[in-house]
């Protein structure tokens, strides 16, 4: 925002107090004769997310943050562009490197989207339920994983280095447990039209049973670290100040819009993927600072931690389930023999399937090489990443390959209460407001 209307302008104990409305950066100027000095600098980069990628632009009246403006589009990696000219399963690939912090959400939204224009989301003939739940076990692990770094690099920004050692300990090891379940530590394109890619390995859930207990008694370092420490709070308590009416207008959502008190949260208001069956709570805090950004995802990593419990114990029940939906049209032939015969994922049993049956390869190269066909139409379905709502708009013409795809980001949203929640504070403060905010640059650009 730019502050065009100065005549009505006034100075108070508070400093000089101007309205404020939208208009262009070149008038910013106008009217502003009185004004003795006037500095306007690029600040940072702070965030690790945002170096080269993210121009911060201050107004200054000596410390005071009279004007913020953030500049985006420095990463252009024009993936939904890319995405036009893959299969529908190869799109998984560009889509999982956006946001890659959370790629698992960037791989669901997308799937989710052609699930539902194939019209394979319910009934008996749609994903499998082992499926659906290693998909919402990953996405819980990969939301514990994001909000550590959140911490972390919070913490770093603000001095609080200690935090952010600790931090990237515990992303540590989620992203070995990825690393077991996967094969890869980021950029999974594990999530696939029709269920997983794979099934758990063996010893996957005595692992990920162990990182539950082990991230139970880390966890309360963070609390006793933060929670009361005067100082911590100090920097973060009314900073970044924004409230319920503000994130409605901008269309805030995730821990920012949580932190006014407003128990938004899409895994609760509109379930997928069997999360309305899950025992959890959506978390809240009611000061619509900084610091109930902090302490929101603080909570949301115990409910994480419970959900993946709960997700672990229905997997032990499902020993040999199968993974992908049985449609052959959609299903790679290697991938329908993952969990048959009770063999689960033997590249020997693989191999027969591939060397017995001439069909099977013959089928398994068109698939490989020009995808399935998806009905024509167009989908969005929204899930809640670990920085808010996080959508796919998926389009159709019929054809191997989408023809169109769009995904609506919540960093991309998040990032417009930059210059409202900067504006009339410190400089020092805008580190901890964006800090605040979370914003993964990969998303904003795509």
């Amino acid at each position: 925002m730019t502050s065009d209307v100065y005549a009505g302008s006034a100075d108070t104990a508070e400093g000089k107090v101007f309205t404020v409305t939208g208009q262009d950066w070149d008038s910013i100027t106008q009217g502003l004769d009185d004004v003795e000095e006037r500095i306007v600098v690029n600040m940072g980069p702070q965030h690790p997310s945002t170096h080269g990628v993210l121009r911060l632009i201050l107004e200054l009246e000596g410390e005071t943050v009279t004007e913020a403006r953030c500049g985006v589009g420095y990463l252009h990696t024009g993936i939904e562009k890319n995405m036009e000219y893959r299969s529908w399963v190869q799109g998984v690939t560009f889509c999982t490197r956006m946001d890659y912090l959370a790629p698992f959400f960037n791989e669901m939204t997308y799937v989710l989207g052609v699930e539902r224009l194939l019209g394979i989301e319910d009934g008996e003939d749609g994903v499998p339920e082992k499926a659906q739940v290693m998909r919402v076990l990953l996405m819980e692990l990969n939301r514990i994983s994001s909000h550590l770094v959140a911490i972390a690099t919070g913490g770093m920004e603000i001095g609080a280095l200690t935090v952010m050692t600790i931090g990237f300990r515990e992303r540590e090891l989620v992203l070995d447990l990825f690393e077991l379940i996967t094969g890869l530590r980021m950029n999974h394109a594990f999530i696939r039209p029709g269920g997983v890619a794979q099934d758990l390995p063996p010893g996957a859930l005595d692992e990920i049973r162990s990182f539950v207990k082990l991230m139970k008694k880390r966890l309360p370092e963070y609390a006793d670290l933060c929670n009361a420490n005067p100082i911590f709070k100090g920097r973060l308590e009314g900073v970044g100040h924004l409230d319920l009416a503000g994130c409605m207008a901008l269309g805030l959502t995730g821990p920012i819009l949580r932190s006014t008190g407003y128990p938004w949260d899409l895994r609760k208001t509109q379930p997928y993927s069997g999360y309305e069956t899950y025992d959890f709570d959506v978390q809240t805090w009611d000061t619509s600072d900084s610091y109930g950004r902090f302490r929101v995802r603080l909570a949301e990593m115990w409910e994480s931690l419970r959900i993946v419990e709960q997700a672990a114990d229905r997997l032990a029940k499902l020993e040999g389930a199968p993974v992908m939906v049985g449609d052959k049209k959609i299903a790679w032939p290697s991938q329908l023999a993952i969990g048959s015969d009770g063999m689960g994922n033997s590249l020997d049993h693989i191999r027969h399937i591939m060397g017995e049956s001439m069909e099977a390869l013959i089928h398994h190269f068109k698939l490989v090489t020009e995808g399935f066909r998806v009905p024509a139409g167009q989908a969005y379905v929204p899930i809640e990443s670990p920085r808010g709502e996080l959508g796919a708009h998926v389009v159709s013409d019929g054809g191997t390959r989408p023809f169109r795809a769009h995904f609506r980001d919540p960093s991309f949203t998040n990032l417009q209460a930059t210059s409202v929640m900067s504006e009339g504070g410190m400089v020092a403060d805008v580190i901890v407001a964006i800090a605040s905010i979370d914003p993964v640059m990969g998303g904003v650009d795509r």
